[in-house]
């Protein structure tokens, strides 16, 4: 048998022995880690914001500074009645307090503008959100994110640059104001400051110019419109643009209502209501500038003036209105360029009206104030006082028969000699012959000329006869001034165009020109009584008007080169006058004609508007 072949054991030898694992490194833990990169995030985060804080905040103006000084002094005239008349610089009204206020000129604000005012530090991210939600829902931008306090620190102390650095700067002034004022005390000075369009600033000057009254006394309606032009001061002018200032007024009444300010009801009512007046004299400028004219070192210096005038609204337009459409109708075809019209308040010297040509725009020349101009026989009058003053009484004869002096021999016109007349029909009449004589019983030129300049007229005077027919140059204001005696009972008066003065709201010394007594009562009384002759049965009586004692003198200077009417009617005192401005002769135009019939026509337009 085959031996058994025993199988061959492999030797496998030995594993090596295993190495140890080396050490499993620690893991570093992520949180310190991120918060010190936070630290340092923040720390130059904090860095980068002082320094862009500093870069927006560089050039800001000092506020306490600012605040005293972003209001120029300027001078603003108004009307007897309030109506805004002028002014020099931009239009700041009479400063306001907000005691002073209806509560819904503030309320009108806030509910268009800023409804958290009250709520808030300057700054309003609420009012932001809203306003985003509303313009994406609109499709424009219908509200703005800005608070009453951020558009005071805009229009006081920024200029109007649009863009981030002056966003970020109005903020910073939005809560340095916020800090410094009340709530009140910013809204104060924002109802004060805020630009309300046509250069006005403040309620009080939008309230004067649009609507012709004092802050104080506008309606629900008045306020809403006002309210309504911070966003679109132009689109939105009433004057400009009623429909468009009636439709925002609107949107105003119904924030108005939302926020509880007025009943839900008033609104529509308040809205149907709206009526705006009629603009402002736009010819009062000769007015204005002989006001500003007189006011020579009483104006202060460093504080906002605020002038109420003597101006009556009423005839001051009738005056205008009158005299454009005679210029423009018969004094055109009678070749008459220009004109003028002066009334005073007889017992004063107020003047209520005052129109110097034409166009004050195309020319500012003051024909009434600084033109000097032949009267005519509308002089003669002092000629008449002299003589009654000499003795001399209206029923008194004198002839009016042809005279010769020296070689001079005085016309008559149309007037057909009757022999003798009374001192009253000559006068009424206008007899040249007549006034001459008289001039002589009065004592001669040198007596009249005291006359005249003792009731104010400056001269200088002819030394000669002429000076009975009005030969003397004068204004027509310095002529008008002169009657007042005649109608007052013999009291000379300045004429004055100021009322009231206001400097920063508080009232300041305005003294009225002083009165003097230069005719004796009696005698002024007969030279009225004269001149009620002139009117009723004389040269004059195209100015007579039923139911009103009308007093009067016509003038014409030779060649139809001036013609006058000075007439008297109800405690006022009102002058005409018609001409060119370089003498050239007009067509027929006499005093007792076009000047009386204007003179007529204004009072009488003038007592229908206030009818």
């Amino acid at each position: 048998m085959p031996r058994a072949v025993a199988p061959r054991v492999r030797r496998v030898p030995p594993a090596a022995p295993a190495r140890p694992a080396p050490p499993a490194r620690p893991r570093r833990r992520l949180a310190p880690r991120l918060f010190r990169w936070s630290v340092a995030l923040a720390v130059w985060g904090m860095l980068a914001g002082f320094v862009a804080l500093f870069w927006f905040a560089w050039d800001l103006p000092r506020p306490e500074e600012a605040l005293g000084a972003t209001r120029r002094p300027s001078v603003t005239l108004v009307a007897a009645d309030g109506a805004l008349l002028a002014t020099s610089g931009d239009l700041y009204g009479e400063t306001v307090r907000l005691s002073d206020l209806p509560a819904h000129v503030p309320a009108a604000f806030i509910a268009i503008e800023d409804r958290r005012f009250r709520e808030h530090h300057g700054l309003d991210l609420l009012g932001v959100a809203r306003a985003l939600v509303a313009n994406v829902t609109a499709g424009r931008i219908v509200q703005g994110g800005s608070t009453l306090t951020q558009q005071l620190a805009k229009n006081l102390f920024l200029t109007p640059e649009r863009n981030l650095r002056r966003k970020v700067q109005e903020a910073l002034l939005a809560l340095w104001l916020e800090h410094r004022f009340t709530k009140n005390e910013l809204l104060t000075i924002y109802l004060n400051r805020v630009y309300l369009g046509a250069g006005t600033f403040g309620v009080d000057a939008a309230a004067r110019l649009y609507f012709g009254v004092p802050a104080r006394r506008l309606t629900v309606g008045q306020a809403a419109v006002l309210a309504g032009l911070p966003k679109a001061p132009s689109r939105f002018n009433p004057r400009v643009n009623p429909s468009a200032a009636v439709h925002r007024a609107v949107e105003v009444l119904e924030a108005m209502a939302e926020t509880g300010a007025i009943p839900a009801a008033a609104a529509m009512q308040e809205a149907e209501r709206l009526r705006f007046p009629p603009a402002p004299s736009r010819d009062a400028g000769w007015f204005a500038d002989w006001v500003r004219d007189g006011l020579g070192d009483r104006a202060p210096p460093t504080a906002d003036l605020l002038l109420r005038t003597t101006l009556d609204t009423r005839l001051q337009a009738a005056a205008e209105a009158r005299l454009d459409a005679l210029l423009a109708g018969p004094g055109r075809a009678a070749g008459v360029a220009q004109g003028a019209v002066v009334a005073i308040e007889a017992a004063s010297g107020a003047v209520l009206a005052m129109v110097g040509g034409r166009d004050y725009r195309t020319s500012p020349f003051n024909r009434a104030t600084q033109a000097r101009r032949q009267p005519g026989s509308a002089f003669k009058p002092f000629v008449y006082l002299a003589a009654l003053e000499a003795g001399a009484r209206p029923e008194d004869g004198v002839s009016d028969a042809p005279i010769s002096l020296g070689g001079w021999s005085p016309g008559n016109g149309n007037w057909r000699t009757r022999g003798e007349i009374t001192l009253e029909d000559a006068l009424a009449h206008s007899v040249n012959t007549a006034a001459v004589r008289v001039l002589q019983r009065a004592g001669g030129p040198r007596q009249v000329a005291a006359v005249a300049q003792r009731l104010g007229l400056p001269g200088p005077f002819p030394r000669d006869a002429s000076i009975a027919l009005g030969t003397a140059e004068v204004t027509l204001l310095d002529l008008v001034v002169a009657y007042a005696p005649f109608a007052n009972g013999g009291q000379r008066v300045a004429p004055s165009g100021v009322a009231e003065a206001r400097a920063e709201g508080r009232p300041i010394a305005w003294l009225p020109p002083a009165r003097a007594p230069v005719i004796a009562r009696e005698t002024a009384e007969a030279m009225r009584r004269m001149m009620v002759a002139t009117v009723a049965r004389g040269t004059g009586r195209a100015a007579a008007m039923p139911g009103l004692a009308v007093a009067g003198k016509t003038g014409t200077t030779q060649d139809n080169r001036d013609a006058w009417f000075i007439g008297m009617a109800g405690g006022t005192v009102m002058g005409v006058w018609l001409g060119n401005d370089d003498a050239t002769p007009m067509e027929g135009v006499a005093g007792g004609g076009l000047p009386a019939r204007l003179f007529r026509e204004i009072l009488e337009t003038a007592r229908g508007r206030q009818g």
